[in-house]
């Protein structure tokens, strides 16, 4: 599903250049749940915004389901990143304005589905917060917020999700709640889950763990996961209607 080769990117400050990825290479199938790991300034964000499509590549070839990415327009990048990848964030980038189910139905605002209300919906209750569909981020705790997060990155069907630090912000009881939908949705629905995150504990939680160091991978190891509670209820597929 995804292949990276030859990657590296290199910032530039004035005459200074910082290279951030090192001609690295990378493969992760369809259906994998993996955890990148390091340090800070290891480089695992901007890897993690490579795979996003949220940045490009210096040099070196990136491919998503067999398309070749690295070189789109930013146009055809957003398309990309509204139709086949979710993204969870530690801060939830939540709109404070907006209901729960208004968050939710962002991403299908711009795919143009005309049954918004009852997909977000649906997906809501697919990470158990169906009860909670008009409340406001002030009026959730931490851990709802990041479901309502959850709920907006898989309402539109992404064959990725990319979790950028997703439990940081959250206590240790609540964190492993929010592990156990990942799992889930990786499980049951078959989500390529992609972690970006320097917790250990975090990455244990996967089935692949991608060691980097000064932009470069010094370890690929597969993991046997933490065992995770029963999630609150296993995730459907939210129909959005017919495929682009």
């Amino acid at each position: 599903m995804i292949q990276l080769n030859g990657i590296s990117k290199v910032y530039r400050t004035g005459d200074v250049a910082i290279h951030a990825l090192h001609s690295l290479d990378l493969e992760i199938g369809s259906g994998e749940h993996v955890a990148i790991i390091g340090p800070s300034g290891s480089g695992k964000s901007t890897l993690m915004n490579i795979i996003g499509c949220l940045d490009v590549p210096t040099s070196g070839k990136y491919s998503l389901d067999g398309l070749v990415v690295s070189s789109l327009s930013d146009s055809a990048l957003a398309r990309i990143r509204n139709r086949r990848i979710g993204f969870v964030f530690q801060s939830f980038n939540l709109l404070p304005r907006l209901t729960a189910l208004e968050q939710v139905e962002v991403p299908l605002v711009y795919r143009g589905v005309r049954n918004r209300k009852k997909v977000a919906r649906q997906a809501l209750a697919d990470v158990g917060l169906g009860k909670r569909a008009h409340h406001r981020p002030t009026q959730l705790s931490g851990g709802e917020q990041q479901r309502v997060a959850i709920a907006r990155a898989i309402v539109g069907r992404p064959s990725l999700i990319l979790a950028d630090e997703p439990t940081g912000a959250l206590d240790t009881a609540t964190s492993g709640e929010i592990m156990v939908i990942f799992e889930t949705l990786n499980r049951d629905l078959g989500i390529t889950v992609v972690f970006v995150t320097h917790d250990m504990e975090v990455a244990h939680h996967t089935r692949r763990i991608v060691k980097l160091r000064d932009g470069q991978i010094v370890s690929d190891t597969k993991n046997s996961p933490a065992v995770g509670r029963p999630a609150p209820s296993a995730p459907a597929v939210p129909a959005v209607g017919s495929p682009p």
